[in-house]
Protein backbone atom coordinates (compact mmCIF):
# COMPACT_ATOMS: atom_id res chain seq x y z
CA UNK A 1 0.00 0.00 0.00
CA UNK A 2 1.53 3.15 -1.08
CA UNK A 3 0.22 7.15 0.40
CA UNK A 4 0.79 10.20 -2.11
CA UNK A 5 1.19 13.15 0.18
CA UNK A 6 3.55 15.29 -2.54
CA UNK A 7 1.58 17.03 -6.10
CA UNK A 8 -2.06 15.73 -4.10
CA UNK A 9 -3.53 13.11 -1.88
CA UNK A 10 -3.74 9.44 -3.08
CA UNK A 11 -3.96 6.13 -1.30
CA UNK A 12 -3.07 3.10 -3.51
CA UNK A 13 -3.14 -0.65 -3.39
CA UNK A 14 -1.59 -2.33 -5.90
CA UNK A 15 -1.53 1.19 -8.02
CA UNK A 16 -5.84 0.95 -7.64
CA UNK A 17 -7.05 3.98 -6.27
CA UNK A 18 -8.47 3.44 -2.42
CA UNK A 19 -11.74 5.93 -1.78
CA UNK A 20 -11.27 7.83 1.39
CA UNK A 21 -13.36 10.58 3.30
CA UNK A 22 -11.68 14.15 3.37
CA UNK A 23 -11.32 13.47 7.15
CA UNK A 24 -10.43 10.79 7.13
CA UNK A 25 -7.55 11.94 4.38
CA UNK A 26 -6.52 14.34 7.14
CA UNK A 27 -5.55 12.51 9.68
CA UNK A 28 -4.18 10.03 7.56
CA UNK A 29 -2.04 12.51 6.46
CA UNK A 30 -1.17 13.97 9.86
CA UNK A 31 -0.23 11.06 11.36
CA UNK A 32 1.88 10.20 8.03
CA UNK A 33 3.78 13.29 8.27
CA UNK A 34 4.66 12.85 12.38
CA UNK A 35 5.87 9.49 11.48
CA UNK A 36 5.69 8.29 14.70
CA UNK A 37 2.74 7.35 17.46
CA UNK A 38 1.15 10.30 18.78
CA UNK A 39 -1.65 10.66 21.43
CA UNK A 40 -5.09 10.68 20.69
CA UNK A 41 -5.42 14.22 22.54
CA UNK A 42 -2.51 15.80 20.81
CA UNK A 43 -4.17 14.41 17.18
CA UNK A 44 -7.61 15.50 17.96
CA UNK A 45 -5.91 19.35 19.16
CA UNK A 46 -3.88 19.61 16.41
CA UNK A 47 -6.37 18.93 13.45
CA UNK A 48 -9.75 20.23 15.45
CA UNK A 49 -7.90 23.36 17.22
CA UNK A 50 -10.51 25.84 17.13
CA UNK A 51 -13.31 23.67 19.07
CA UNK A 52 -13.27 22.27 22.27
CA UNK A 53 -11.37 19.33 23.26
CA UNK A 54 -14.53 16.78 23.14
CA UNK A 55 -15.59 18.29 19.87
CA UNK A 56 -12.31 17.58 18.64
CA UNK A 57 -12.75 13.81 20.61
CA UNK A 58 -15.70 13.40 18.62
CA UNK A 59 -14.49 14.04 15.25
CA UNK A 60 -10.99 12.37 15.74
CA UNK A 61 -12.95 9.19 16.45
CA UNK A 62 -15.53 10.02 13.60
CA UNK A 63 -12.66 10.22 11.20
CA UNK A 64 -11.09 7.00 12.77
CA UNK A 65 -14.21 4.88 11.61
CA UNK A 66 -14.19 6.56 8.00
CA UNK A 67 -10.79 5.17 7.98
CA UNK A 68 -11.91 1.98 8.37
CA UNK A 69 -14.64 1.85 5.97
CA UNK A 70 -11.68 1.64 3.03
CA UNK A 71 -11.30 -1.83 3.82
CA UNK A 72 -7.52 -1.61 4.72
CA UNK A 73 -6.04 -1.56 7.82
CA UNK A 74 -4.30 1.82 7.22
CA UNK A 75 -4.11 3.38 11.53
CA UNK A 76 -2.68 1.55 14.30
CA UNK A 77 -5.13 2.61 17.34
CA UNK A 78 -4.48 1.77 20.44
CA UNK A 79 -6.43 3.34 23.70
CA UNK A 80 -4.37 5.86 23.67
CA UNK A 81 -1.91 6.32 20.32
CA UNK A 82 -2.54 6.64 16.92
CA UNK A 83 -0.20 6.17 14.06
CA UNK A 84 -0.04 5.36 10.27
CA UNK A 85 0.94 1.38 9.97
CA UNK A 86 4.40 0.82 9.31
CA UNK A 87 3.40 -1.56 5.85
CA UNK A 88 2.14 2.03 3.85
CA UNK A 89 4.99 3.35 2.08
CA UNK A 90 4.54 7.30 2.15
CA UNK A 91 6.53 8.71 -0.79
CA UNK A 92 7.03 11.91 1.14
CA UNK A 93 9.59 9.88 3.31
CA UNK A 94 11.19 8.53 0.74
CA UNK A 95 12.06 11.78 -1.05
CA UNK A 96 13.36 13.42 1.78
CA UNK A 97 15.66 10.82 2.58
CA UNK A 98 16.91 10.78 -1.03
CA UNK A 99 16.99 14.97 -0.02
CA UNK A 100 19.54 14.39 2.79
CA UNK A 101 21.64 11.94 0.73
CA UNK A 102 22.08 14.62 -1.73
CA UNK A 103 23.07 17.41 1.19
CA UNK A 104 25.33 15.18 2.69
CA UNK A 105 28.69 15.51 0.36
CA UNK A 106 30.37 12.77 2.28
CA UNK A 107 28.39 10.03 0.83
CA UNK A 108 27.88 9.10 -3.26
CA UNK A 109 24.73 9.76 -4.40
CA UNK A 110 25.02 7.81 -8.07
CA UNK A 111 22.02 5.33 -7.85
CA UNK A 112 20.03 8.47 -6.82
CA UNK A 113 20.61 10.90 -9.85
CA UNK A 114 17.66 9.97 -11.14
CA UNK A 115 14.69 11.49 -13.06
CA UNK A 116 12.61 9.84 -10.68
CA UNK A 117 14.03 11.92 -7.85
CA UNK A 118 14.26 15.03 -9.41
CA UNK A 119 10.59 14.95 -10.46
CA UNK A 120 9.79 14.56 -6.40
CA UNK A 121 11.86 17.20 -5.37
CA UNK A 122 9.91 19.51 -7.93
CA UNK A 123 6.71 18.72 -6.14
CA UNK A 124 5.24 20.45 -3.03
CA UNK A 125 3.59 18.96 -0.06
CA UNK A 126 -0.17 18.98 -0.52
CA UNK A 127 -0.10 22.43 -1.99
CA UNK A 128 -3.81 22.57 -1.81
CA UNK A 129 -4.39 21.90 1.44
CA UNK A 130 -2.99 25.65 3.09
CA UNK A 131 -6.09 26.20 5.17
CA UNK A 132 -4.42 24.62 7.98
CA UNK A 133 -1.47 25.71 10.36
CA UNK A 134 -0.09 22.01 10.88
CA UNK A 135 0.19 21.47 7.07
CA UNK A 136 1.77 25.07 6.23
CA UNK A 137 4.81 24.22 8.40
CA UNK A 138 5.18 20.92 7.03
CA UNK A 139 4.93 22.58 3.85
CA UNK A 140 7.51 24.93 4.57
CA UNK A 141 9.69 22.38 6.07
CA UNK A 142 9.52 20.26 2.95
CA UNK A 143 10.05 23.53 0.15
CA UNK A 144 12.59 24.50 1.77
CA UNK A 145 14.59 20.93 2.23
CA UNK A 146 13.74 20.36 -1.24
CA UNK A 147 15.32 24.03 -2.98
CA UNK A 148 18.33 22.51 -1.15
CA UNK A 149 18.36 19.37 -2.20
CA UNK A 150 17.85 20.54 -5.89
CA UNK A 151 20.73 23.01 -6.10
CA UNK A 152 22.86 19.93 -4.56
CA UNK A 153 21.62 17.54 -7.30
CA UNK A 154 22.24 19.99 -10.07
CA UNK A 155 26.11 20.65 -8.61
CA UNK A 156 26.70 16.83 -8.55
CA UNK A 157 25.14 16.14 -12.04
CA UNK A 158 27.49 18.95 -13.51
CA UNK A 159 30.43 17.55 -11.72
CA UNK A 160 29.36 13.94 -12.79
CA UNK A 161 29.43 15.86 -16.60
CA UNK A 162 25.80 14.74 -17.01
CA UNK A 163 24.87 18.75 -18.55
CA UNK A 164 21.55 17.97 -20.00
CA UNK A 165 20.44 16.33 -16.20
CA UNK A 166 22.16 19.32 -14.20
CA UNK A 167 20.33 21.65 -16.66
CA UNK A 168 16.94 19.83 -15.59
CA UNK A 169 17.31 19.98 -12.00
CA UNK A 170 18.33 23.51 -12.05
CA UNK A 171 15.41 24.42 -13.57
CA UNK A 172 13.67 22.51 -11.27
CA UNK A 173 15.03 24.39 -8.45
CA UNK A 174 14.66 27.78 -10.18
CA UNK A 175 11.04 26.88 -10.85
CA UNK A 176 9.92 26.52 -7.13
CA UNK A 177 11.60 30.01 -5.95
CA UNK A 178 12.48 31.89 -8.95
CA UNK A 179 13.92 34.66 -6.04
CA UNK A 180 16.25 32.90 -4.91
CA UNK A 181 19.89 33.76 -6.66
CA UNK A 182 21.29 29.97 -5.15
CA UNK A 183 19.01 27.84 -7.53
CA UNK A 184 20.32 30.79 -10.31
CA UNK A 185 23.85 30.23 -9.50
CA UNK A 186 24.13 26.34 -10.09
CA UNK A 187 21.90 26.19 -13.11
CA UNK A 188 24.15 29.19 -14.63
CA UNK A 189 26.66 26.72 -13.58
CA UNK A 190 25.92 24.00 -15.46
CA UNK A 191 25.03 25.94 -18.16
CA UNK A 192 28.98 27.27 -18.37
CA UNK A 193 30.14 23.33 -17.83
CA UNK A 194 28.42 23.06 -20.73
CA UNK A 195 29.89 25.59 -22.69
CA UNK A 196 26.79 27.27 -23.65
CA UNK A 197 27.63 30.93 -22.58
CA UNK A 198 24.94 32.61 -23.95
CA UNK A 199 22.22 30.52 -21.94
CA UNK A 200 23.84 31.21 -18.83
CA UNK A 201 23.96 34.74 -19.70
CA UNK A 202 20.26 34.28 -20.48
CA UNK A 203 19.70 32.93 -16.98
CA UNK A 204 21.46 35.49 -15.13
CA UNK A 205 18.96 37.99 -17.41
CA UNK A 206 16.51 36.18 -16.17
CA UNK A 207 17.25 36.66 -12.70
CA UNK A 208 18.17 40.11 -12.67
CA UNK A 209 14.92 40.81 -14.00
CA UNK A 210 12.82 39.30 -11.48
CA UNK A 211 15.17 40.38 -8.66
CA UNK A 212 13.95 44.16 -10.10
CA UNK A 213 10.76 43.88 -10.32
CA UNK A 214 9.64 42.21 -7.23
CA UNK A 215 12.57 43.05 -4.83
CA UNK A 216 14.59 46.15 -5.94
CA UNK A 217 17.66 44.46 -6.10
CA UNK A 218 20.48 43.89 -7.96
CA UNK A 219 21.66 40.83 -8.27
CA UNK A 220 25.05 39.85 -6.08
CA UNK A 221 28.21 40.08 -6.96
CA UNK A 222 28.76 36.30 -6.72
CA UNK A 223 26.04 35.91 -9.72
CA UNK A 224 27.67 38.76 -11.63
CA UNK A 225 31.14 37.14 -11.25
CA UNK A 226 29.39 34.45 -13.44
CA UNK A 227 28.62 36.58 -16.74
CA UNK A 228 30.65 38.45 -18.96
CA UNK A 229 30.87 42.28 -18.50
CA UNK A 230 28.43 44.12 -19.81
CA UNK A 231 29.74 47.37 -19.74
CA UNK A 232 30.74 48.63 -23.50
CA UNK A 233 34.08 48.17 -25.04
CA UNK A 234 35.48 46.10 -22.42
CA UNK A 235 37.21 42.66 -23.48
CA UNK A 236 34.65 40.21 -21.76
CA UNK A 237 35.33 36.73 -19.67
CA UNK A 238 33.23 34.59 -18.10
CA UNK A 239 34.76 32.37 -15.51
CA UNK A 240 35.33 28.91 -15.09
CA UNK A 241 31.95 27.50 -13.21
CA UNK A 242 33.15 25.73 -9.93
CA UNK A 243 34.10 22.41 -9.70
CA UNK A 244 34.79 22.64 -13.10
CA UNK A 245 39.02 22.64 -13.18
CA UNK A 246 39.24 23.95 -16.64
CA UNK A 247 40.87 27.37 -17.99
CA UNK A 248 38.24 30.09 -18.37
CA UNK A 249 36.83 30.35 -21.86
CA UNK A 250 37.05 33.78 -23.35
CA UNK A 251 34.65 35.63 -25.57
CA UNK A 252 35.91 36.71 -28.84
CA UNK A 253 37.35 39.81 -28.80
CA UNK A 254 36.80 42.64 -31.83
CA UNK A 255 39.26 46.12 -32.27
CA UNK A 256 37.88 48.36 -34.48
CA UNK A 257 40.51 51.05 -36.20
CA UNK A 258 39.24 53.82 -37.45
CA UNK A 259 41.44 56.37 -40.40
CA UNK A 260 40.68 60.29 -41.36
CA UNK A 261 39.47 59.75 -44.85
CA UNK A 262 42.30 61.86 -45.86
CA UNK A 263 45.09 59.16 -44.24
CA UNK A 264 42.72 55.93 -45.68
CA UNK A 265 45.64 53.54 -46.90
CA UNK A 266 45.48 52.47 -50.02
CA UNK A 267 44.44 49.37 -51.29
CA UNK A 268 46.98 46.40 -50.40
CA UNK A 269 48.69 48.80 -47.99
CA UNK A 270 49.61 46.56 -44.91
CA UNK A 271 47.23 47.93 -41.49
CA UNK A 272 48.06 45.75 -39.05
CA UNK A 273 49.42 46.72 -35.70
CA UNK A 274 50.28 44.94 -32.63
CA UNK A 275 47.76 44.04 -30.18
CA UNK A 276 46.66 47.37 -27.81
CA UNK A 277 48.49 49.76 -30.18
CA UNK A 278 46.90 52.14 -32.72
CA UNK A 279 48.33 53.22 -36.54
CA UNK A 280 49.20 56.70 -36.05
Amino acid sequence: MTLRLLKSFALSVDQSRVPISSSAQRLLAFLALQNMPRSRTYVAGMLWPDVTASRANANLRSSLWRATRTGHQVIDASAQELAICKHIDVDIHVAATRAHRLLDMSRPCDDILTAQTREDLSADLLPEWSENEWVLVEQEQYHELRLYALEAMTERLTAAGRHGEAVAAGLAAVRAEPLRESAHRVLMNAHLAAGNRGAALRQYEQCRRVLLEELGLEPSQTLRNLVPAHSGGGDATIPTPSGSGGAAPELPTRRVVCHPASQTPAQGTDTSAPVGTVPA
